[in-house]
Order: C-alpha cells, then structure tokens, then sequence
C-alpha cells in the first residue's frame, strides 16, 4: 500500500511515528512536509517541520518539548547573545545548528531543498520517503495590529515569540502563489492508494501544502481516498494555538467546522474524537464519511490505533 501523508511539525510528526507502527514493512509512506513554516536565521535555512518529522522518525527529537534534538546544549546561541546577534526568542541548540549549518551549505552548493532533504535522511533514516511541499521558498507570514500599528510578521515570530498573544487578522502564504511543487509530489499524490491529512494545524500546516499552485487539484483529483483526523478536541486544539488562526480565516474551532472547511471536494472521510461525536451528523451531512474515534496521541500505540481507523475508514470510503 502506498500512502500518501500532508503533514507539519509536532501534531504530524507524532502521528506518523503511529502510522510506521500501524503499517506492515511492505507498505511505502510518503511524506509531503510543510516549509511555510521555513525562516532564514544567523544566515541559516532552518526547516522547522522537515526537521521535526526527520528527528522524531528518526529517535533524535527532544520528547517533552516535541522539537529539537535530544540531549541539547546551547553554547552557540549563548555566544550570539555575547555578540549582540539575535534573535534570542528563537532557540537553535548546537546539535540542531550542525542540521542547518549542512543544508545552508548544500543549498549554497547548487542544491535543491529536495535533494538537501533526502540527504540528511540518509543520516535518521526515518522509515518515510520525506518531501519538502516546494523547492521554492514559501513563507507564512501573519498579519496583526498591536501597538506598532497594522503588520506582517513571519509566522515564527508570531507563534513563537508572540505566543499567539495578539489576534491574527490575516494568513498570507508569501511566495505561495508562484511556487511550483517539489519533484515527486503530485506522482505521489496521483500514484497514492491511500491521502492522510494527520492532526496538524489545518491553517498554517496543511493549508500552506495546499496552497502551492497544483497540489490541492492533485489531491482533490486523486483517485484514492483522502481522510483527515481532527486537530481539535472538544473545541479547543489539542496542541498550540490553531484556534488563533483557524479564526483568522473565519473558521470555528470545532472538529466539524475544520472538516467543512476542507470540503468534501477534497477528503472523502472525517475521524473526530469521541469527545466531539455529535459534531457527525454536521459532517456527514456534508457528504464526508464520519467516524467518532478516541484521537489522544498518548502514546505511540494510542497513535498507531488512530492511524489503524484512519485506514479503516479510507477503505470504507475507497472511490
């Protein structure tokens, strides 16, 4: 079976580690990575969700934060800080530094964020064929008004530095428009047997995949059958802040609101928590197949059992 995941950092990250235990050796994942979330720092390309995915499939992921390597020391940002360079709201330890300091290099040599990307799998071999949504840059960037007055701001700035704090008024995909898809993405895309859209943020995750110019036709286009499994629980993320910009593009944050707002133009099935079973009937009524399922990523077999049913429903719903 060829499996096909649109995924971002934490939420896709974890879940992906529950699809590889779920799925036999025979089955082949493709992952298509979020770079809207990319941002240049210290001269440095850094891949925020590339290499979430990379180091939680690959066991190098610091587990209590969900990002960055294990067993971390931060002697290179505290010498930035001596010299005055900044910026210090965004940590890049020294083991996470030799991961962008590699693709940086390799980018500045004349190769592609593909090619980068599959070379540094080499090393984590995470059990997934992991590509990047475009080889062009693409950034998310988010527009407030505070006291400076009406702005964008790059999406890491907002999430991490902001924390969210001020109301996002609107989420601008830069460079989106005239991006192409990386090599290998629509072929996956078309030749998939089965399309997941795992727990990520379906505003600033899955949504900048889809907003490169041909992979929303290609998955709308897709034979085989594409789920999705809710990010949010019992009105309310399951993790971080996705209601903050799920409101800026007018969408409620409740499981059911998330999957109409995907369309039933694009997936064909809806996993929601038990928390959230009366929100079915709203989905179903859109024409999307809809199961109640318990979506807490506890563990990696809690995990492996949401990807179980999330495959169970793909065949349900098989076209």
């Amino acid at each position: 079976m060829r499996i096909v995941a649109l995924a971002g950092g934490i939420g896709g990250a974890r879940f992906l580690r529950g699809l590889l235990a779920a799925v036999g050796p025979q089955d082949e994942i493709t992952v298509i990575g979020n770079t809207g979330d990319d941002i240049h720092l210290y001269g440095l390309k850094v891949c925020p969700d590339l290499d979430t995915v990379m180091y939680t499939l690959g066991g190098g992921i610091n587990e209590e934060q969900g990002w960055g390597r294990t067993d971390e020391t931060w002697s290179i940002k505290a010498e930035m800080k001596e010299y005055g360079v900044g910026p210090e709201w965004f940590g890049l330890g020294d083991r996470d530094f030799a991961t962008h300091l590699v693709r940086s290099q390799m980018l500045t040599a004349g190769y592609s964020l593909s090619q980068v990307t599959e070379a540094l799998c080499v090393r984590w071999k995470p059990g997934v064929r992991l590509l990047p949504m475009s080889d062009d840059r693409v950034e998310t960037h988010v527009r407030i008004t505070d006291e400076q007055g009406t702005r964008a701001i790059h999406f890491q700035e907002y999430w991490v530095k902001l924390h969210a704090a001020v109301d996002a008024e609107a989420i601008i995909p830069v460079g989106a428009d005239t991006a192409k898809p990386a090599p290998g993405v629509l072929e996956a895309i078309a030749e998939a047997d089965v399309i997941l859209f795992p727990p990520s943020n379906p505003v600033v995750s899955i949504g900048s995949i889809l907003a490169v110019p041909g992979i929303r036709e290609a998955v709308a286009a897709a034979p085989a059958p594409v789920v999705g499994l809710s990010p949010i629980i019992g009105g309310a993320p399951v993790r971080g802040m996705a209601d903050k910009v799920l409101a800026a593009v007018g969408v409620e944050a409740t499981a059911d609101a998330v999957a109409l707002n995907y369309g039933s133009a694009l997936i064909d099935g809806w996993l929601v928590d038990t928390a959230d079973e009366a929100s079915v009937a709203a989905v179903e009524a859109a024409g999307i197949a809809c199961r109640a399922v318990p979506l807490l990523m506890t563990d990696v077999e809690a995990t492996a059992e949401m990807a179980r049913a999330a495959l169970a429903l793909a065949e349900q719903v098989r076209k």
